[in-house]
């Protein structure tokens, strides 16, 4: 009995240690060495498991992110024996050593039929050094190397198809992957495992010089050092035990520590194949695969992608998802999994539907992992980098749909579903509590602000409702619009804005026509034009001239109210009247009485762009800061001038930066009550500056544009009850999607539209009230004219606005 005591004390004490490195690694830490091999005695599955989920939760959401892609097997020839693997074949089992350049395009073209975005090239380790079969063919083709072969079958399929390439191509020197990473966006190599005792006599790589640790840790280190992001992981079954797992990881997570270019990390499971030397050997058990992701969730925390291929646990996904799985890396609709050919692909109608049924939601990203994507500009080469960009989202995942803000584009077939009101949903318990916190008329943290906006499948429908039910609650089933004239009154500009198309300056005299400056007179006459047709409203604003002072802005006024007295002046931004005040030396509420007095009605709230100096700093280095835009605002509802509040999104912007621009839009709403409206403008990249140069997205996609109504009526209720949709931006179809998806009001019928138009946006210059209200009814709402204070347009007004 003694002797039983003293053993159970000892367990107990094992137990109580191995919870708390389990605990330590939960709360984040980084673990040790010594702690993270601890884990080599570790039993307690669920406890693993547990900690693993919630650390994948905190760094990926509900998200399971996998890539469409096609395999492209180059070679098969391969000079290494490992001792389970059906790949490789001698020349004799081939009817060609290599893929020919028509046979490599057409998988690649039929993948890109597929709606494939990523080419993986999977090939054996330099076959020529065996094989003088292969040496021959390269001499045929006019190539010195494998390598170079593969360096000229990427470019050619990207040049020709667009698919982006992953490389697998085994062990690569410096020079060799450098030039390969010329026309690859990833590269990848399997660690498998870091243990030279695999390696012995009897063992799965004997004979295998490129599966030598030392030198597959010297090839990811090469890459760290060339930045090149790469997928590695280890293969776990093959006769190492768990504390050579856990000394894999640990060296894949040291290089990454030096150089964050491991982009994830792959848990693949050993399957034995008939006709290998291992055909008999036993496969690990999914707990053991569980056991393996798990920890391996532990030893990289919360922000490493963990990847597990789903066809080689196609009964065990739910479970996956719960040990640390957040990706399942490279699904094809045309090509098998060529180095597992018995375990087919699943389908991704079934895919989606069991990550569902595992809580989770999938989402597609392409050869480039996300948080990689998102900082492109270190891992890709400048030449690819356009076409990264212009496949990317707002959380550096795979673009879904061709539609383009401006660009015309019909709307996606499925996009209807996304606001049918009588569709059943059953959002997750996370997302319903920050909506009731919403719709409480709550303040949401960044956090949660970012979570509707990463909301996917019914999440994602769930935020479009309630943003719409709350409209409905709030302003009712009207839909609202202003008849007014944009007046430009020039296009000539001092500052160097990278999103803006319509300023003249330093740009080509050939694009967007000729520079102008309309003198007050001119301006005046549009205005009494505008009148004459029925116009309540002028929109005034123009690039920055570098001879404007403020006096220019009141002439302006004064010009019009001297000709259409009962105009409503909507006009000069944040920075014209920063930089009026600056010429003339006066204070910020100074100078915005002078200009009330003279006859400034309202103000627009553009010049926002991105109420976020990370961003700002890119898109508009030398405009107003955050703070600056914020105080100028602030002033003009001081002196009684109310504003509109804008953002202009989709370039190079994060989540995070739209959750902070709308807490500062609600917090100095809070402070003033001076907005009337806010006004999401999509960025339209087609003939922007940063567009035309590659260095944005291809603005924001669909969702993401519905996404910014619905979370912004949700994030500002109560206290900015109007949200506008610009028809501009989103079109006609685009604009009634967003009309049930939170917004309220249509903006105005323009009558002469000129910023989005030099950006290349097609949906005209001028939309009819006719039109407006045709577009309101056509969702079965109640279209009304309003003034620019959301005051009911009345004839008998005389109308005043």
């Amino acid at each position: 009995m003694e002797h039983f005591t003293v053993q159970s004390l000892h367990l107990s004490s094992d137990t109580r240690k191995l919870n708390a490195i389990i605990d330590t690694a939960r709360q984040g830490h980084r673990l040790s060495r010594e702690e993270a091999l601890a884990l080599a005695d570790c039993q307690d599955l669920p406890a693993l498991a547990t900690a693993a989920e919630a650390l994948t939760l905190e760094g990926f959401g509900r998200i399971v992110t996998y890539s469409r892609k096609v395999f492209i097997p180059l070679t098969q020839l391969c000079r290494d024996v490992c001792h389970y693997c059906t790949f490789a074949q001698a020349p004799r089992e081939l009817a060609s050593p290599y893929l020919s350049p028509e046979e490599v395009l057409a998988i690649a073209r039929a993948g890109a039929t597929a709606g494939c975005k990523e080419a993986l090239f999977t090939l054996g380790d330099k076959p020529e050094l065996r094989y003088g079969a292969a040496r021959r063919a390269l001499d045929e083709m006019g190539y010195a190397s494998t390598l170079d072969y593969l360096e000229a079958m990427a470019r050619l399929v990207f040049e020709e198809t667009g698919l982006l390439p992953h490389l697998n191509p085994g062990i690569m020197s410096a020079e060799e992957m450098a030039r390969l990473r010329k026309v690859s966006f990833s590269m990848g190599i399997m660690l498998e495992s870091a243990s030279p005792r695999l390696c012995e006599k009897g063992m799965p790589h004997h004979g295998s010089p490129d599966k030598d640790p030392a030198v597959r840790l010297a090839c990811l280190r090469t890459a760290g050092e060339l930045a090149v992001p790469f997928t590695s992981g280890i293969l776990i079954g093959i006769g190492e035990t768990r504390a050579e797992r856990i000394e894999s990881l640990l060296a894949l997570r040291d290089l990454n520590d030096e150089f964050g270019h491991i982009q994830e990390v792959i848990i693949q499971n050993f399957r034995a194949k008939p006709d290998t030397k291992m055909a008999d050997a036993p496969e690990p058990s999914l707990d053991e695969h569980l056991w393996t992701l798990a920890v391996a969730r532990l030893i990289f925390g919360s922000a490493m992608s963990l990847q597990a291929p789903p066809n080689l646990q196609r009964d065990g996904l739910a479970a996956l998802v719960g040990a640390g799985v957040n990706d399942w890396g490279g699904v094809s609709p045309v090509t098998p999994d060529h180095v597992n050919p018995e375990a087919p692909w699943p389908h991704l109608v079934e895919l989606a539907a069991e990550t569902t049924a595992a809580g989770r939601h999938l989402a597609e990203r392409l050869a480039l992992a996300p948080a990689h994507a998102l900082q492109a500009a270190r891992w890709v080469d400048a030449a690819l980098m356009p076409a990264l960009l212009a496949r990317i989202d707002i959380f550096g995942r795979a673009r879904t749909d061709s539609w383009h803000a401006g660009a015309g584009h019909p709307m996606p077939v499925h996009a209807a579903a996304w606001v049918d009101p009588e569709r059943p949903i059953a959002p997750h318990p996370e997302i319903a509590a920050i909506i009731d916190k919403a719709r409480a008329g709550a303040d949401l943290s960044e956090a949660e602000i970012v979570a509707l906006f990463d909301s996917e499948g019914d999440d994602f429908r769930a935020v479009l409702r309630a943003a719409d039910q709350l409209r409905a609650e709030v302003v009712g089933d009207g839909v609202s619009f202003v008849v007014n004239r944009n007046i430009n009154y020039t296009n000539i500009c001092s500052y160097r804005c990278n999103f803006c198309a319509f300023a003249k300056g330093r740009a080509t005299p050939e694009l967007r026509g000729p520079a102008y400056r309309l003198d007050p007179a001119q301006v005046a006459d549009i205005a009494e034009e505008a009148w004459n047709k029925g116009a309540t409203e002028v929109c005034m604003q123009g690039g920055i001239h570098p001879e404007y002072t403020g006096h220019t802005y009141r002439e302006i006024i004064e010009a019009v109210k001297a000709r259409v007295p009962d105009m409503h002046l909507h006009a000069f931004s944040p920075l014209e009247i920063h930089q009026g005040a600056s010429t003339l030396g006066m204070g910020l509420h100074d100078y915005l009485r002078m200009l009330k007095e003279a006859g400034l009605s309202t103000l627009p709230g553009t010049a926002a762009e991105i109420l976020d100096d990370e961003v700002r700093a890119i898109i508009c280095h030398d405009k107003l800061s955050t703070q600056e835009w914020l105080e100028v605002v602030r002033a003009a509802h001081e002196v009684g001038i109310k504003t509109t509040a804008t953002i202009m999104y989709g370039h190079v912007d994060r989540a995070e930066h739209w959750a902070r621009h709308l807490l500062h839009i609600r917090n100095l709403q809070k402070e003033t009550g001076g907005f009337t409206e806010f006004v999401p403008l999509a960025f339209v990249h087609m003939e922007a500056p940063m567009g035309r140069r590659g260095k944005s997205r291809a603005g924001p996609t669909l969702k993401e544009s519905l996404l910014m109504h619905a979370v912004a009526r949700l994030a500002l209720h109560p206290l900015i009850p109007n949200i506008q949709t610009s028809w501009v931006k989103m079109g006609g179809q685009g604009a009634a999607l967003c009309l049930q998806a939170g917004a309220n009001d249509l903006g105005g019928v323009l009558m002469y539209e000129s910023i989005t138009r030099s950006a290349g946006g097609t949906h005209g210059q001028e939309l009819s009230a006719q039109a407006l209200e045709k577009l309101a009814r056509s969702i079965g709402r109640r279209p009304w004219r309003r003034t620019t204070l959301y005051q009911k347009f009345m004839e008998s007004m005389n109308r005043v606005a």
